[in-house]
């Protein structure tokens, strides 16, 4: 139903126009469904359809010491622009307020450079404290397999120098 159609049936409600222009097979969400029941012991339930579905998250959420430090520095890098856009007015204006403006924006701008550089360095130390390298090419895991290997094998010696002991000889497993 276009513009001109509703303009010219004032009597009709919006629900009906919406409905209308929606059509029946797409029912509004978390309303009952029409034709739709659930049969259960005997008695008919009418059944709701969910506002929304849960869906997990492709990513993982940034940990708060990371998502602090980038909140903190997209501040300061919103702060820095206004300053610079004010000096940049200030400036074009020939106010006397233009150089102050412009050293108080290149300092800000070293700020904000050291607020990126902080949200980086947060983020590095937090994985290197809390994060799990999952990956199979990760030389953490070679480095652990091989020291589980060498651990294993003198393991192994060791028992074999225990049972050869037990049975009473030297260490030799030949008598010369």
């Amino acid at each position: 139903m276009g513009t001109a159609e509703w303009r010219e049936a004032p009597e009709e409600s919006v629900a009906e126009r919406s409905a209308a222009w929606r059509g029946p097979e797409a029912p509004d969400r978390d309303i009952r469904a029409r034709g739709r029941a659930r049969e259960s012991a005997g008695e008919q339930q009418e059944y709701y359809r969910p506002l929304w579905v849960e869906e997990p998250a492709r990513r993982h959420p940034l940990p708060d010491p990371v998502r602090t430090a980038a909140v903190r520095a997209l501040l300061i890098m919103a702060v820095t622009l206004i300053q610079a856009m004010v000096a940049f007015l200030c400036t074009l204006a020939e106010s006397w307020l233009a150089f102050p403006m412009v050293i108080s924006s290149v300092a800000s701008t070293v700020v904000a450079t050291w607020a990126v550089v902080d949200v980086w360095v947060t983020r590095q130390v937090w994985n290197q404290r809390y994060g799990v390298v999952s990956e199979p090419s990760s030389t953490a895991r070679a480095l652990r397999r091989e020291r589980r290997a060498r651990r294993r094998a003198e393991r192994a010696a060791l028992r074999e120098q225990e049972r050869i002991r037990r049975r009473g000889g030297t260490g030799q497993l030949s008598h010369s």
